[in-house]
């Protein structure tokens, strides 16, 4: 009887605090989502040799921010080694320069330059354009808000948001992508419209050849890598070649003495 007693207390203290911990999590999700098309604030960091970085100076084109703290022993270190393949095949297929990786500690006491190198260190971080950023308590509040981070204090360090944000050239929020898992496209598919401008018109030549750079760069799951599909881009040649030619016919059917006549 005792032992059915215990188990009853425990589903009381159990089943609450479950429901209390899924409510949080909506609540952070939602407010992650909330953040979509934000402006960057003004903001001036540290990096690791001890520079000063804006994020102003940043813009021009897209970029992904992350916030850990050195001191996570699981949540943090995760993210970080399983975005770094995300990043790796994103500068093969993309352009090593074509976007800017920003991780910045939120741990403000602790999270130092020499903190953040060594952490970058110890996941195996040498990818270029990747920024470990330190900053003030009041800088990096300023951003996790509005990126949409949520960060509570807890007895083990903090609790917090697993997300990455992407942010277009002009520093605006573009999509976030949260949890500590992620899958190249999941990374590099926004890059590619925010680069690409799959949302955008095509008004001029340049607008065509990056609509085809756009759709012809296609991720293989099998080998875990983006490529240039140069079928597609066949096949869209062909297509226009058949076209003209169809078009030189006609013209010159028409040119031709009771061209287009009928009996």
């Amino acid at each position: 009887m005792r032992l059915v007693l215990c188990l009853f207390a425990i589903i009381l203290l159990v089943v609450p605090a479950s429901a209390a911990q899924n409510e949080l999590e909506d609540q952070a999700a939602a407010r992650s989502e909330a953040a979509i098309g934000n402006l960057l604030p003004p903001a001036s960091f540290v990096d690791m040799q001890g520079r000063q970085i804006t994020l102003e100076a940043l813009r021009g084109k897209p970029a992904l921010i992350s916030m850990v703290y050195t001191g996570c022993t699981d949540v943090c270190p995760a993210i970080i080694e399983n975005l770094r393949p995300a990043i790796e095949i994103g500068q093969e297929a993309l352009g090593a320069d074509s976007f800017t990786t920003i991780t910045i500690g939120f741990d403000t006491r602790h999270d130092t330059p020499q903190r953040m190198r060594s952490f970058a260190r110890a996941r195996g971080i040498d990818l270029p354009n990747w920024l470990f950023l330190s900053g003030d308590q009041r800088t990096v509040q300023r951003l996790a808000d509005a990126v949409g981070f949520t960060i509570t204090p807890s007895a083990g360090g903090f609790d917090h948001t697993a997300q990455v944000s992407i942010i277009d050239a002009d520093g605006r929020i573009y999509q976030q992508v949260r949890g500590g898992v992620f899958n190249p496209p999941a990374i590099i598919e926004p890059l590619k419209d925010l680069m690409f401008g799959r949302r955008q018109a095509i008004v001029s030549l340049s607008g065509i050849s990056e609509r085809i750079k756009l759709f012809c760069t296609v991720y293989n799951p099998n080998t875990g890598r983006y490529y240039f599909n140069y079928s597609l881009f066949i096949g869209l040649g062909i297509g226009i070649a058949c076209l003209l030619l169809v078009l030189i016919w006609l013209v010159r059917e028409f040119r031709l003495p009771g061209g287009g006549a009928h009996s």
